[in-house]
């Protein structure tokens, strides 16, 4: 990129920060007249509302969500689409929350857009970063004549800047706790939140849920005539088998089970056998996610556009979704994980069970300060023989002191070390050639211990690698 360009991004980047970004301040409310999508509208409108052009697959969800996005804009694009994919946060640069076939937007046509839409900034008072990320990810998409977009809820859902579309389907992936002051206190409340995408009358898919968040997505659904499919009732799957270079899955629908009672009697020697899928993705919650992708691509492909099998297949099989339990180096193992609450943490530790059962853990720890690090501790810490705390550069970062005490709990010694570069560093000479480096605690540290394993040359500065 040249001088000129790379500064004229850079000022787009400054520009889209400079306003008000509720997912980076501290004390975070429910308010809200700071979420109106009255205001949301009207920006859209005033571009010309861009998300009409397109069918639009819309997804929340605690966790998962952004992998169900990315195995879905996979498959559509194995099937020769043009598709768009909005997500966030980004990993290491912001041009990777929009993307169209795969590939990010490119940062001169970002900072034009930038230009183009800054009249319409003016004109619509008190309009935050995400909003206007989100209408810039959608004026992309309609000017790259995108045949479908993917696009992923940033937080919650009713009050979501990503709410405006009317989607062809909604698809929610699995709910847990996470950003209590803003969608509730109960897995009930924070339900509702997510389940405030549903539309009337458009298709909903819903992954596995405990059951009181499943009692009110059903309640929701059937109060908005929304047709419900839900992964565990309509569809099933099953883990067949995983390696670290992926796994096999099979999946039925509830129409098939007796085929699949029959296909299990005879030992897998039954003339029909269930829809297997191949995964790049590790860890069995990804067996549920690419459940509910394929679950949402069957309604999809019924009621929106054709999808075939063969797509789906060759669409998942190519599917990578860095961050989530992403090995940077086999053998001594270094993985990094985006795990930010207590559930996917716990997510987190059956995933180093399954894979590397006999490995000692060094694990590397930086959390947003609103989240429950105690819960996460008591599902990490077990599995855990040495803890370095330290932190992203983010302004909700917590103070990595704070962890000490917290690792006292759980008769852990915490050593401090920032920045996150020297505590990498520090991870794999004390791990060396006989334990496994964790680097979690949110995306923003993985990010970062991501950035700094591909720029730096701290890999080739520790014995074994």
């Amino acid at each position: 990129m040249s001088t000129e360009r790379d500064a004229a991004y850079q000022a787009a980047l400054d520009y889209i920060y400079s306003f008000v970004d509720f997912s980076r301040k501290r004390n975070l409310t429910a308010d809200e007249a700071r979420f109106d999508l009255r205001r949301m509208r009207g920006f859209a409108a005033r571009l010309g509302n861009p998300q009409q052009a397109y069918p639009v697959i819309h997804i929340a969800g605690t966790k998962g969500k952004g992998s169900v996005a990315s195995l879905c804009a996979g498959a559509l694009q194995a099937a020769g689409y043009r598709v768009g994919l909005y997500t966030s946060p980004h990993m290491q640069e912001f041009t990777e929350r929009m993307r169209v076939d795969g590939e990010e937007i490119p940062p001169d046509v970002l900072a034009a857009l930038v230009e183009e839409i800054k009249p319409h900034v003016a004109a619509t008072p008190l309009l935050t970063t995400f909003e206007i990320t989100t209408a810039l990810a959608f004026l992309y998409f309609a000017r790259q004549n995108v045949d479908v977009a993917v696009t992923e809820v940033g937080l919650g859902g009713r009050l979501d800047a990503t709410n405006i579309v009317e989607p062809a389907l909604s698809v929610i992936t699995s709910l847990s706790y996470d950003h209590a002051a803003i969608l509730g206190d109960t897995l009930s409340k924070i339900a509702a939140e997510k389940a405030g995408i549903i539309k009337p009358g458009r298709p909903v898919v819903l992954a596995p849920q405990k059951e009181e968040a499943r009692r009110v997505v059903t309640r929701i659904a059937a109060e908005r005539s929304a047709p419900l499919v839900q992964v565990g009732t309509d569809w099933f799957y099953a883990s067949l088998s995983h390696s670290l270079e992926g796994q096999t899955m099979l999946v039925w629908s509830a129409d098939e089970q007796p085929l699949v009672d029959a296909y299990i009697n005879s030992g897998g020697e039954h003339e029909w056998e269930p829809t297997r899928l191949q995964l790049h993705l590790l860890g069995h919650h990804q067996v549920e996610n690419a459940a509910t992708a394929f679950a949402a691509l069957q309604v999809f492909r019924e009621t929106t556009l054709p999808v075939s099998l063969e797509d789906i297949q060759r669409g998942f099989a190519s599917t990578r979704w860095p961050g989530r339990f992403e090995l940077l180096r086999r053998y001594p193992p270094v993985v990094i994980d985006a795990a930010h609450n207590r559930d996917s943490a716990l997510r987190l530790r059956l995933a180093l069970d399954d894979y590397f059962p006999t490995y000692p853990v060094v694990l590397v720890f930086g959390a947003s300060e609103d989240k429950d690090v105690e819960g996460m501790f008591a599902e990490l810490l077990p599995r855990v023989q040495h803890v370095i705390a330290t932190r992203s550069v983010h302004p909700r970062a917590l103070e990595p002191q704070k962890l000490v005490p917290l690792g006292a709990k759980f008769a852990r010694r915490v050593q401090v070390i920032e920045p996150i570069e020297d505590a990498l560093q520090e991870a794999l000479r004390v791990a060396g050639d006989e334990s496994l480096v964790l680097v979690t605690g949110s995306i923003f540290v993985a990010a970062a211990a991501r950035n700094v394993w591909e720029v730096s040359d701290i890999r080739h500065q520790i014995p074994g690698v």
